[in-house]
């Protein structure tokens, strides 16, 4: 580490935990409503399908914005794009703290909440990959991705803690403390880019033919949505599932009087191994192999995850944490598979692609799973979870399908 020109200068490993610190921290805003989300069942009287449009209209308001968002990081300092992002989150989290009453409001601040993800998430990666050398980049990419399964688990525990302890408006404006640290420290530790980091290829802004042309990074991108269908479906829903299961138990059984958030934040904590000891293995044994094995297996344990709610609550826990192993373990190599696969001074418009799609799915993931619950029988209804989560494995299969048809070449005329 050394300071020139008035800015502390970090090696490219020391900057690459400065930035995953940053990301975990601007996140903690991202699980408030799901973690509280059985108290606005009750309180605002929900459908699942309505409680699927809170959780999942975070990512409608990520999609609006970010292909013009990470798009721009080819062309102007993206420390600038994370700046905006930043400040928006915490708006978000203020604006539900002070102003939210109902359904409606809710959508609107959550919205506004993907807006802010939207700059901080992708143009922080794509900050992080200017400074790294290149022998670094898939591993900063791994710890980078991972890094949000720490946010996440912190903003489930401090949610949850602040709405016992206080109320749930308290847990929205204390997590804006996040990306307000975030923020500082991006601006005072990251380097701005270099203008070679900053020459995007011919073409117009939002001009993305030539990413859909590319096949390799375009099977990654498909895959990827794939798994943020299932990724935030189940973490959307995780903590009204452990409430379900917990209701479900004889008194006394282990674990009933513990904290829903708690659990779900343990439940999260265990994706930062996973996501980079995937990524680890990707890079030993083979990509697409590892993926295809990961995506198989979690599509196994999501066929039977909603069906245990019923069982003893230790073997709920175990199978949520096994879960939530292979929800994670494709994450980080799925992104550092289309960070590889960009053309060069395309990098950002394929991140743009790489994050509208995969959180397109994000949006629709957990909206399908609360109307599969209201068609199944409701949230009291054990058949209903089971095959809401059983959703899951199916859309979750169609990983390796997409890795597999756009792996190959195209067909010469």
């Amino acid at each position: 580490m050394a300071v020139g020109g008035g800015r502390v200068r970090l090696s490219g490993s020391r900057l690459a935990v400065v930035v995953c610190i940053a990301e975990g921290l601007s996140v903690l805003g991202f699980s408030t409503v799901p973690a509280l989300l059985p108290t606005f069942l009750e309180d605002w009287n929900l459908s699942g399908t309505e409680a699927g449009w809170m959780t999942g209209v975070y990512f409608a308001g990520y999609m609006a914005v970010v292909p013009v968002l990470v798009s721009l990081t080819d062309r102007v300092d993206p420390r600038r794009i994370y700046f905006f992002g930043a400040v928006v989150s915490i708006a978000s989290s203020l604006g539900f703290a002070l102003f939210v009453e109902g359904f409606w409001g809710a959508l609107a601040f959550r919205a506004l909440g993907g807006v802010g993800l939207a700059g901080t998430y992708m143009p922080g990666l794509k900050a992080l990959t200017d400074h790294v050398p290149e022998r670094m980049r898939s591993r900063a990419v791994a710890f980078y991705t991972a890094s949000l399964s720490i946010g996440f688990a912190l903003s489930f525990l401090l949610s949850g803690e602040i709405a016992a302890a206080l109320d749930w408006r308290w847990a929205f404006a204390l997590v804006a403390i996040g990306p307000a640290i975030a923020l500082l420290v991006f601006q005072v530790l990251v380097p701005p880019s270099e203008p070679h980091h900053l020459s995007a290829a011919p073409g117009a802004l939002l001009d993305f033919r030539p990413v859909l042309r590319n096949r390799a990074a375009m099977g990654y991108v498909l895959a990827y949505g794939a798994h943020n269908w299932e990724l935030f479906a189940a973490r959307s829903w995780i903590v009204t599932f452990l409430v379900f299961s917990q209701g479900l138990q004889a008194p006394g059984t282990w674990g009933i009087a513990w904290s829903a958030t708690a659990l779900a934040a343990l439940i999260n904590v265990v994706a930062l191994p996973a996501s980079v000891l995937g990524n680890e293995a990707a890079v030993k044994f083979g990509r697409r192999r590892v993926l295809t094995i990961v995506m198989g297996a979690s599509a196994l344990v999501a066929a039977v995850s909603g069906f245990s709610a019923p069982l003893p609550f230790v073997l709920v826990v175990a199978v949520a944490l096994l879960y939530s192993l292979t929800i994670s373990a494709d994450s980080a190599s799925l992104t550092a598979g289309a960070v590889e696969a960009a053309t060069p001074g395309q990098r950002g418009a394929t991140m743009a692609v790489h994050s509208f799609i995969g959180f397109g799915g994000g949006f629709v993931g957990p909206l399908v799973f609360g109307m599969m619950l209201d068609m199944a029988g409701g949230r009291d209804s054990q058949l209903a979870w089971g095959v809401a989560f059983a959703g899951l494995g199916l859309v979750i299969a169609l990983g390796p399908v997409f890795l597999a048809v756009f792996h190959r070449p195209p067909k010469k005329n």
